[in-house]
């Protein structure tokens, strides 16, 4: 695993030539390569991993000694020397409202002294966790197990637009769904650094919420949006459902990545907004019914959150900007930006250049985004730069199999160009061509099993405009185009609330899961981690770009690549996978699907991973944090930092100025099992868990046999018997030294 190849890999990753650092040398010809000085100009030792990883000093024999038989934790294990406490977790007070569910993205931002902004992401609902401590936590009960035994007599069948105001129905709908709905969206909170270097919460004025509600009796709490789809928004003629509200918009929920403007702004992304609302629209950006995302809750899956209050789906899955500083002000979601399943953004503010936005749709066949500015920055920390985000236009990623590549402007005018079914003939895989659906009377997408039918759709619709015609707000009034309006502006506007289908259209690269992009701030390149090549019922990763070592079209354990266009803002661009997941043994880094990742203030990189279930993924434990370091002797080397409680994974790392704190999400713990049950049998404290069986291979490439002992749900962190909350955690060295320096 560790020999001279990966690590050069990795050195490329963190953009060291192999000529700044000394690559050690490959011992054996075959199997794991064994670390020399295993603990030599380490920042720290390594927290135990439940895999034989070639760095990790021991021989053979005591790899197969030490991992036969492991237990996992079901808790936040740090190395030794750090600590982890809880600054906030779900439930708490916050502004208005409380700390959310399902911690993901943080944001830092200094207020000077020893105070500072914590904004954070609250994504989705972990229905069975969430139900389990709800009553606990929050000190109200939820008609949950009766509202599943009604929805069961009904098969999934809901008829809320038929249900009386008085149905008792409708009243458990509502109240489970207004709920769940104060636990989503973006919260910001102020954290104050205490003598001892440790971080608590204190209630300040900037504190803040925005739910997936705000707004809804409220109108002067709507969030507000910038760009094309303002006009589709307020069309008075239209193909597809009108929530009566305009371009007002109802709350934010689905957030998951994030990131920061260099003037001190946050992006919050909506994600997978598709379990909440339609994600399917018309040709005119219109959204399709909410009736056809209908609310189900069963005790294991909380969805279709938005039916109950008739919210619009072309109104969510937007990049939302949220100032901390200005409680006052309204979040927009800048519709040039596009309407997918954002997960990652990075932001690239240079002087005299046009504003960079990168950001992934993360879903299997996603693509990879890019939007300019029209206009360019002329000081990046100044605060008007977020109107930069309101005129531009959004590109999508093309590669190619020799490592170049091209952005391709969704526009009206671009070429239908998508890729044919048999591309993947090769691969031996089977991959329909999902376009716009050729009924443009019909929202949503079309499959296409053929390249003649996908020939037959091209003769028809030739470039975007032909399947986004468009159609101006003063126009669907009858009173002709006025100052300001154009039918360009609906038209683009459609387009980009169609954004994933219309990439689809003009030949954008079917990816893997973009689930975040940070920008490497000595060469001003793009790092993406992709989590997982494969498939779903929905789309394929593309096996030309996204194979495994040995070729295979699928491979489930990700990728970190380097993109590097070739000017600002330039059409071309250059990329190559600089890190592969997956086990040692089979040609992988050791870790797991990247998911997050971050760079410290001294230029190291830090990833976190979002393993995948089902056994593929088991084999690697519990999800885990992971550092690169950037420079000295362990400069490229992987090394393990922490590991998350059961069923949970780390999300949003962030840092103090002072590089002394590494602040972490840890994320729906307890997600598959709930509260893990104590017992009574069970000597004091011990937890329910589950014996697993994996077979390993040990730096020779033998083969040996781990018995694993794993936790059956979670008590983090309130401990034993207690159900898990999802909560954020600041990591620092005991001795108030920076993380990774004395």
């Amino acid at each position: 695993m560790f020999d001279s190849l990966k690590r050069r890999e990795l050195l490329a990753l963190l953009g060291i030539g192999v000529g700044s650092a000394v690559l050690r040398p490959a011992l054996l010809p075959r199997g794991l390569a064994a670390a020399a000085n295993p603990g030599a100009g380490r920042p720290f030792a390594p927290v135990p991993y439940p895999l034989p990883l070639a760095n990790d000093g021991l021989s053979a024999s005591q790899q197969r000694a030490a991992y036969s038989q492991i237990t996992l934790a079901d808790g936040v294990v740090v190395p030794d020397g750090f600590r982890a406490d809880v600054v906030a977790s779900w439930g708490e007070p916050l502004g208005n409202g409380r700390f959310g569910f399902n911690n993901d993205y943080l944001a830092f931002n200094a207020l000077g002294g020893d105070k500072a902004l914590l904004t954070v992401n609250f994504e989705y609902i972990s229905a069975r966790a969430w139900a389990d401590a709800y009553a606990e936590v929050i000190g109200t009960a939820l008609p949950l197990p009766a509202l599943a035994a009604r929805l069961g007599q009904l098969q999934g069948d809901l008829p809320w637009d038929t249900l009386a105001e008085n149905d008792p129905l409708r009243q458990m709908v509502l109240q489970v769904a207004t709920a769940a709905m104060a636990d989503l969206g973006i919260g910001v909170c102020t954290i104050e650094q205490q003598a001892d270097g440790s971080w608590k919460r204190r209630p300040g004025r900037h504190d803040r919420r925005i739910t997936g509600l705000s707004g809804w009796t409220d109108p002067a709490q709507r969030l507000a949006v910038s760009g094309p789809a303002r006009e589709v928004f307020a069309l008075k003629q239209r193909l597809g459902y009108d929530d009566g509200l305009g371009d007002g918009i109802i709350g934010s929920f689905a957030n998951c990545a994030g990131g920061q403007t260099p003037w001190g702004t946050v992006l919050s992304a909506e994600e997978n907004f598709h379990n909440q609302v339609v994600e399917a629209v018309f040709a005119d950006g219109t959204s399709a019914p909410p009736a056809q995302r209908p609310f189900v809750y069963d005790g294991n899956k909380l969805e279709g959150l938005g039916q109950p209050f008739g919210l619009a789906g072309n109104k969510y899955g937007w990049m939302v900007e949220i100032d901390p500083f200005q409680p006052q002000r309204a979040p927009i979601k800048h519709s040039w930006l596009g309407r997918f399943r954002h997960e990652a953004v990075a932001i690239k503010a240079q002087r005299a250049q046009p504003l960079i936005v990168y950001s992934g749709c993360d879903r299997y066949g996603g693509h990879l985004y890019r939007f300019v500015s029209e206009s360019v920055v002329q000081d990046p920390q100044d605060r008007a730069n977020s109107r930069l985000f309101e005129q531009g236009h959004l590109e999508v990623a093309r590669f190619g199999e020799d490592g170049s590549g091209q952005w391709i402007r969704l526009a009206p005018q671009t070429p239908i160009q998508p890729q044919y079914p048999s591309h993947y003939d090769q691969w031996g895989v089977p991959m329909a061509t999902v376009l716009p659906h050729s009924d443009r009377r019909r929202p949503g997408s079309e499959r296409f099993a053929s390249d003649e039918a996908v020939d037959r759709y091209r003769q028809r619709f030739q470039t975007l405009a032909d399947l986004y015609p468009g159609q101006s707000h003063s126009q669907a009034q009858g009173q002709g185009q006025s100052k300001g309006q154009s039918p360009s502006q609906a038209q683009l506007g459609a387009i980009l609330i169609d954004a994933h289908l219309a990439a689809n259209a003009v030949g954008a690269t079917a990816t893997a899961r973009p689930e975040d992009t940070e920008i490497d701030p000595a060469s001003g390149d793009l790092l993406i981690a992709f989590t997982a090549g494969g498939s779903d019922s929905e789309g394929r990763a593309d096996p030309a770009i996204f194979h495994g070592p040995a070729r295979q079209a699928s491979w489930p354990h990700g990728w970190i690549m380097r993109l590097a266009d070739e000017a600002p803002a330039a059409a071309r661009f250059r990329w190559r996978m600089v890190a592969t997941g997956g086990l040692p043994w089979q040609g992988g880094m050791g870790f797991a699907n990247p998911d997050n990742l971050a760079i410290d203030p001294a230029g190291n990189l830090w990833m976190v991973t979002d393993r995948l279930g089902g056994r593929d993924g088991e084999i690697f434990g519990n999800n885990s944090c992971w550092l690169l370091p950037a420079q000295g002797a362990a400069a490229g080397e992987p090394l393990c930092f922490a590991t998350a409680p059961a069923e949970s994974e780390f999300t949003g790392p962030c840092f103090d100025p002072a590089g002394k704190t590494l602040f972490l999400a840890v994320q729906h713990p307890g997600e598959t099992n709930g509260i893990r049950a104590v017992p009574q049998a069970a000597a004091q404290g011990a937890g329910a868990s589950e014996a697993q069986a994996y077979t390993l291979s040990d730096r020779d490439g033998q083969p040996f046999e781990q018995l694993r002992w794993v936790p059956l749900g979670s008590n983090w962190p309130a401990g034993p018997g207690r159900p898990p909350r999802p909560a954020v955690v600041a990591i620092r060295r005991q001795s108030g030294a920076r993380l990774l320096g004395t």
